[in-house]
C-alpha cells in the first residue's frame, strides 16, 4: 500500500469518525523517535468525563473563570468544560481538528498557534492535557512560553497542564542512561503520526520532569503547586507570583 503525505493527518482521522465513514475501532499510529510508538483508538479522542485518567478529571475540576484550551484536539475537555457553564475559547493548529470541535458543538474554536494569539485576549486559566506541555516544541521555546502564558493571563490566573518524565526511556539495563548525541535536550521528542495509508509530517514535543519545569517557571514569577501524579506523568498548576 502507497503511503500519502497529508498536513492534517489527526483532523482527517478525527472527521472520519465523526463522518461515520469508519469502523470506531480504526487507530491513529504515533512513532517517536525513542521508544515504542503509541497507537489511539479513535473512540479515545471523543471519550466522556468518566473515561478520562485522574489527571484531566483533576484538571477539568481545578479550572476557574474563561478558559483557553490549547490544542484542544477533537475538543473534549472544552466540551465539557462548556456544558458546565465555562466560557472556553478552543485552539488547534490542525484545521480538521477545528472542524471537528465546532461540529461537536464548541462554540468558540479557532484555528491558530498559541504563540500567536493577540494579547488582547484574556484568561482565568489556560489549559493543556494530554502531555499538553508537548506544544512548546522543544526545551529551547519555554522562555517565550511562559512569557505568553503571562500576557494571556488575567491577575491570579493560572495554567494547569499535564507532563511526564520520560528519563526511563533512556536508561540501560546496568542502571546507567544512555547519551543521546543528536538531541539538545532528551525531553525533546520527535512524533509522526500515520492514519490507514496517510503519514504526517513530523513534528516536535516536549517532556520534561517536574522539579527541572518548575525551576524554569520561577524565573518568569510562575509559582508551581503538583496537583496529581501516576508513574511518571504529572499535573501541575501554575501561578503568577506577584
Amino acid at each position: 500500500m502507497s503511503v500519502r503525505t497529508d498536513d492534517d493527518v489527526l483532523g482527517s482521522a478525527l472527521l472520519d469518525f465523526l463522518h461515520d465513514r469508519i469502523n470506531e475501532n480504526e487507530n491513529i499510529i504515533v512513532t517517536p523517535d525513542i521508544g515504542e510508538k503509541d497507537i489511539y483508538p479513535l473512540h479515545y479522542f471523543f471519550r466522556s468525563f468518566n473515561d478520562m485518567p485522574l489527571i484531566e478529571k483533576k484538571a477539568l475540576r481545578c479550572t476557574e473563570g474563561k478558559v483557553l484550551d490549547v490544542g484542544a484536539g477533537a475538543g473534549v475537555h472544552s466540551l465539557i468544560l462548556q456544558e458546565t457553564g465555562f466560557d472556553v475559547t478552543a485552539i488547534d493548529t490542525s484545521p480538521g481538528c477545528v472542524q471537528a470541535m465546532k461540529k461537536l458543538g464548541i462554540n468558540r474554536a479557532i484555528c491558530t498557534d498559541f504563540f500567536q494569539l493577540s494579547p488582547v485576549m484574556r484568561f482565568d486559566t489556560i489549559l493543556l492535557l494530554m502531555n499538553g506541555l508537548g506544544i512548546v516544541g522543544e526545551r529551547k521555546n519555554l522562555p517565550a512560553f511562559f512569557e505568553k502564558a503571562y500576557d494571556l493571563l488575567y491577575p491570579g490566573g493560572q495554567i494547569l497542564l499535564d507532563s511526564s518524565d520520560i528519563s526511563y526511556m533512556y536508561e540501560e539495563e546496568d542502571g546507567s542512561e544512555r547519551e543521546d548525541l543528536y538531541k539538545d535536550y532528551k525531553g525533546d521528542v520527535i512524533y509522526t503520526m500515520h492514519y490507514k495509508d496517510k503519514k504526517g509530517k513530523s513534528f516536535k514535543w516536549l517532556y520534561m520532569p517536574f522539579d527541572e519545569l518548575l525551576a524554569v517557571a520561577k524565573t518568569f514569577d510562575f509559582k508551581g503547586e503538583l496537583l496529581a501524579e501516576k508513574e511518571n506523568h504529572y499535573l501541575v498548576r501554575f501561578s503568577l507570583d506577584l
